[in-house]
């Protein structure tokens, strides 16, 4: 029988030729990811400084908006209350009513108080307002006169009676001449003329003194907040260190008690292969050769039905031999080591022998020696499944077991290939194999080696399983 194709790279399901295969790959030969390694005391540490810098710029960023926040309430709070204290003590008692109606000399006098008393007090801007948003007096001489709309916080001012301080960005039409003077601060409130008309005393203000409040909070809540943060660290490394300490402790313990369960499986089932292979198995032996000599007597006696008969049956107890043997190998995987594939993949194929299905078995001893002992037991029970299905599904008269160099496949030079003249199968129901128990688990070992498992079929024409090995890990 011809070889089957070479593994070479093809798109599942894409027919390339009418006489090529159509393949179904069940396992792409790309292995899993591997669980990484417990990082090193000397990473942990790095990662926990890391870490505390991190932390250490957070409270950083955190301390210096919340003493920028904290600062300009308080700064805010002390304009307003100066601010009042200026209103009531020098801006009410210097007011006249001769001011609303324009008289110079009201304006000059008040004026000189401003200017005297008020601006030296870190005051940039002052501006008297009239109910209506007309600018009565400025410190600012092109401002007299001018009308404006009020805002809302402004007619509140006047509505209910208070001081209001806010920070500004001097954006309204009104601020026109303050805005070279960057981000201030604004305090209104109202007073009353002598005969009782009502007006709103606005002041504007450096915003230098937050920054300098916010520059003093943030050094005195940073240099705690970095102690403590320093201090914390110093204590946490003890302690990380005990808990690396205990951490190594335990997986060295776990690392030991796998080994142990290893071990003991390893003795159990060496245990129980010896007891298989000098009980069972020789005892069959035995009778095979005992049964066997029985036919020879009855066909010498001429009795030829009943020596056919036992025949038969002696050749039922070797295939029962052989399995056993096959068995053997899935117990105690070092005898795979000891004996080789060819002679364990003889073993496979003897039982069918029995059954009337001729199987060759071509094994490349130097090709199957760079496999691994984890490869050769997958290619091992890769072969063994096949040719279940060959007994239980394919009604072939032929099967042919090959593994030998793959040289169109670099990454997995060696190839196993089982290939049946039986009934073969419908290609479309090959994406269903996959839901197969006995084939998924195939195919999850042959991803745990980094195998690629595929296969083809065409109904009348047979099936052909494809395993393709690496040998990366060749002893």
């Amino acid at each position: 029988m011809d070889p089957p194709p070479p593994l070479a790279p093809q798109a599942v399901g894409e027919r390339t030729h009418q006489n090529l295969p159509l393949w179904w790959t069940l396992a792409d030969g790309v292995a899993p990811s591997r669980v990484p390694p417990l990082p090193s005391r000397r990473r942990m540490l790095v990662q926990l400084s890391l870490a505390a810098l991190a932390v250490f710029a957070l409270v950083v960023v955190g301390t210096s908006f919340a003493a920028s926040r904290l600062a300009e309430r308080q700064v805010l709070n002390d304009v307003a209350h100066r601010t009042n204290l200026l209103a009531l003590a020098v801006i009410q008692p210097a007011l006249d009513d001769r001011l609303l109606e324009g008289d110079p000399a009201a304006f000059r006098a008040f004026d000189n108080v401003v200017r005297d008393r008020v601006v030296p007090n870190g005051i940039k801007r002052v501006k008297l307002w009239t109910i209506d948003g007309t600018i009565v007096y400025s410190d600012e001489a092109s401002l007299v006169g001018k009308h404006y709309v009020l805002d809302k916080e402004q007619l509140n001012t006047l509505a209910h009676p208070r001081t209001q301080a806010e920070a500004t960005d001097l954006n309204r039409s009104e601020n026109e001449f303050e805005r070279n003077d960057g981000k201030l601060l604004e305090v209104y409130q109202p007073v009353w003329t002598p005969n009782g008309t009502e007006l709103l005393f606005e002041v504007y203000g450096d915003y230098e003194p937050v920054q300098e409040r916010a520059f003093d909070l943030w050094r005195g809540l940073a240099g705690v907040l970095a102690t403590s943060l320093m201090l914390l660290l110093v204590l946490m490394i003890p302690v990380m260190w005990r808990l690396l300490d205990r951490l190594d402790a335990a997986q060295h313990q776990r690392e030991a008690l796998l080994l142990r369960a290893i071990e003991a499986s390893a003795r159990e089932r060496r245990r129980i292969a010896a007891d298989l292979h000098d009980g069972p198995v020789q005892d069959l032996v035995a009778s095979s050769l005992a049964v066997s000599g029985a036919a020879e007597v009855e066909r010498a006696a001429g009795r030829t039905g009943l020596a056919a008969t036992i025949t038969e049956a002696a050749a039922t107890v070797r295939a029962s031999v052989a399995s056993l043997r096959s068995l053997l190998v899935d117990i105690y995987p070092e005898r795979l080591a000891d004996a080789g594939l060819s002679t364990t993949l003889a073993d496979l194929a003897r039982p069918l022998s029995g059954r009337g299905i001729e199987v060759d078995v071509d094994v490349d001893e130097a090709v199957a020696a760079r496999l691994s002992e984890v490869a050769q037991q997958l290619a091992h029970r890769v072969a063994r499944e096949c040719l279940r299905n060959v007994v239980r599904h394919a009604d072939a008269c032929h099967v042919t077991i090959r593994l030998g160099p793959n040289d169109d496949d670099p990454a997995h030079p060696v190839l196993l290939s089982v290939e049946d003249d039986g009934i073969g199968f419908d290609p479309d129901i090959l994406p269903r194999l996959e839901g197969h128990f006995g084939i998924r688990v195939l195919a999850d070992l042959a991803t745990e080696v980094g195998a690629v498992l595929r296969v083809s079929s065409f109904r009348g024409r047979g099936t052909t399983w494809q395993l393709a090995l690496p040998v990366e890990e060749a002893r």
